[in-house]
């Protein structure tokens, strides 16, 4: 068997998986974007009418959804709101991370299966159930509030719930651990004689960390920092249920136009939006970091 053709075997099976699981239902969804909303079942037109009624088809899409997201301002007030809160909401899960992981690695090796279970053991409960926990801890006179003021810290209810600060502290509880989990196996890895012969040659602890720890680290970083800050923007269950009506992101944007309004070739133009506005700093980024490493 020739390198190229096991080459292709090898790659066949992957390939197959984003055909058939990205590829397909990107492009299905592309297809409604150019389309206008009808009170038809699906609710869009044109539909496919065959091979021969192509010439018609492609001359009823158009671009009128992306027009829309261009001029109304709610939607690119949804995209900001959206990446304002996800990026600053990665960046604490970052400044809670790091540390947890760099105490798990340090750990003596006999323990750390027990905390890195301990880190993943939110994930034996439902997503759901666990978001609605937090509704009757942040609630006026909830756990929170009854705990701050039995200690005598406040006077009065924080009144968290429907408030910004509430999406902030659902979506860091609840993406965490895919912080925690990269930035560990790669601060696993690390070679200690590295810590040891930087601090015989005189570097004091914060150089030593900050040009070796980091890094060594800046594989698991990035790869913690996607794994929380994309599913972050589109995130809808969060948003919904803690931050109110008044929190706009763009996945509750997307469950209003799909769900509520039935536009769905709208819906459909602010999702491949959005995945535009993901992917091309995305790419950048990892193109720097692969640059630099």
């Amino acid at each position: 068997m020739s390198g190229r053709l096991r080459r292709a075997l090898v790659l066949a099976p992957p390939a197959l998986w984003l055909v058939l699981f990205f590829a397909a239902p990107f492009a299905a969804v592309l297809r409604i974007a150019f389309s206008s909303s009808a009170a038809t079942v699906p609710p869009y037109a044109p539909h496919w009418q065959g091979w021969d009624a192509l010439p018609a088809f492609l001359d009823a899409l158009s671009l009128d959804n992306f027009r829309t997201l261009l001029s109304d301002s709610l939607y690119a007030e949804a995209y900001l709101s959206a990446v304002w809160l996800s990026g600053l909401s990665t960046a604490l899960c970052l400044l809670i991370g790091f540390p947890l992981a760099w105490a798990i690695s340090r750990a003596p090796r006999r323990y750390q299966p027990a905390l890195l279970i301990a880190v993943i053991l939110p994930f034996w409960t439902s997503f759901l159930i666990r978001v609605y926990a937090w509704i009757a801890i942040l609630r006026p006179s909830g756990v929170l509030d009854q705990m701050l003021m039995g200690l005598g810290l406040t006077s009065a209810p924080l009144n968290l719930m429907n408030t910004q600060t509430a999406v902030l502290i659902g979506m860091v509880y609840s993406y965490l651990p895919f912080m925690v989990l990269p930035i560990y196996a790669s601060l696993e890895r690390m070679d200690e004689t590295l810590l040891e012969a930087a601090a015989d040659l005189g570097a004091p602890p914060l150089a030593r960390f900050w040009r070796i720890v980091v890094p060594l680290a800046l594989p698991g970083i990035l790869a913690g920092g996607f794994l929380c800050f994309i599913p972050m923007v589109g995130d809808f269950v969060i948003p919904d249920l803690l931050g109110g009506p008044e929190t706009l992101m763009i996945g509750k944007v997307l469950w209003q136009e799909f769900f509520s309004n039935r536009d769905w070739p709208l819906a459909s133009a602010a999702a491949v939006a959005l995945l535009v506005l993901l992917v091309g700093p995305i790419m950048l980024f990892q193109h720097l970091a692969g640059k630099r490493a």
